[in-house]
């Protein structure tokens, strides 16, 4: 029987349904690499989330990697839909992601669509590069009413934050 005290495993962002330490924590540290082209776009976004530039570029291929990116200047990550994966499995050289994410910037919902290209060279999985595609916003489950507390975490109804 588990004590009063024990703690709760936390959820890893990526919404795997995993405990953070199993699922993305060893793969962002470089502790493991990530196994497959699905694993590393899980990593990639928990990545996001938690504003860890360190391993999104680690996990980018050097073909079309930016030379910096700015953690600050991305929306508040709120959950990931995996749509579509073709191969990028672990027989696989090449695989193909496609996602949804959605998150808030400035109050406002931000819909990310993208169908993303993965490349594994040496027995390491690459983000290669990604086309997005136009979001439907009736997918993503974002729909606040004016009375519902604020998506942006402050507590307020959403009418008297970010819904004036």
């Amino acid at each position: 029987m588990a004590s009063d005290t024990t703690e709760t495993a936390q959820a890893c962002p990526c919404g795997s349904g995993r405990a953070y330490d199993v699922c993305c924590e060893p793969v962002l540290s470089g502790r493991t690499p990530a196994a497959t082209a699905k694993a590393l776009m899980r990593s990639r976004y928990t990545a996001f989330v938690q504003g860890h530039t360190a391993h999104l570029l680690r996990s980018w291929h050097p073909s079309t990697r930016p030379a910096t990116l700015d953690a600050d200047d991305q929306p508040v990550w709120q959950g990931l839909t995996l749509l579509r994966v073709e191969a990028g499995g672990l027989d696989d050289d090449h695989g193909i992601v496609e996602f949804l994410a959605i998150g808030l910037t400035k109050c406002r919902p931000v819909h990310l669509h993208e169908v993303s290209r993965f490349i594994r060279e040496m027995g390491q999985w690459f983000y290669l590069a990604g086309e997005t595609r136009p979001a439907d916003r009736d997918t993503t489950g974002i729909k606040t009413g004016r009375n519902d507390p604020c998506p942006c975490g402050s507590s307020r109804k959403y009418k008297k934050c970010c819904g004036q």
